[in-house]
């Protein structure tokens, strides 16, 4: 979403942003020939599953190189979102996995086409929010599981924002 990162950081000043690398990735590919689509992924696939930051801007010179005047549009875009694309290059590979690409509101999103596009239509209003409330309950079974390395990423998360965990954590 254009302008996304100004209105986050508009109401909170010390968020840092990640963009989605999967919705940048889907972005990009709209604009790449389908004939090509599959070399182009490829060689993306380094720039963001890259193990240092270093590594993924020297892929992303190399897809530049290779693809910058057949798709100057999706390198343009990876350019100009690079400092958001490439914040979770920071943290250790078991916090990026969590980061990069988690997304719950989409999530939710997904149950709910889920549940309704099998349906030619509701008899009311009621009976869509009743299969809504339905769904987000069976939705919300999987928000109480555990988050993989929670503990390792809890203690990455107090070495980077200290000031900002010291408060609900007590060690």
């Amino acid at each position: 979403l254009k302008g996304f990162p100004e209105a986050i950081e508009s109401i909170y000043p010390k968020t840092e942003i990640q963009h989605c690398v999967i919705h940048q990735i889907r972005n990009s590919l709209k604009y790449v020939a389908s004939k090509n689509q599959k070399a182009f992924m490829a060689d993306l696939k380094p720039v963001y599953k890259a193990a240092t930051l270093n590594a993924a801007e020297n892929a992303l010179d190399e897809l530049e190189a290779k693809w910058g005047e057949k798709y100057p549009m999706v390198i343009k875009s990876w350019r100009e979102k690079w400092p958001t694309l490439s914040a979770y290059f920071k943290y250790p590979d078991y916090v990026r996995t969590a980061i990069y690409t988690t997304n719950a509101v989409e999530a939710v999103h997904r149950q709910f086409r889920k549940l309704t596009k099998t349906k030619g239509g509701f008899a009311s209003e009621n009976a869509l929010l009743k299969l809504l409330y339905a769904g987000i309950l069976k939705a919300s079974e999987r928000w109480t599981h555990p988050v993989q390395n929670w503990n390792l990423t809890l203690s990455q998360m107090a070495i980077h924002f200290p000031e900002r965990l010291d408060k609900y954590i007590s060690l």
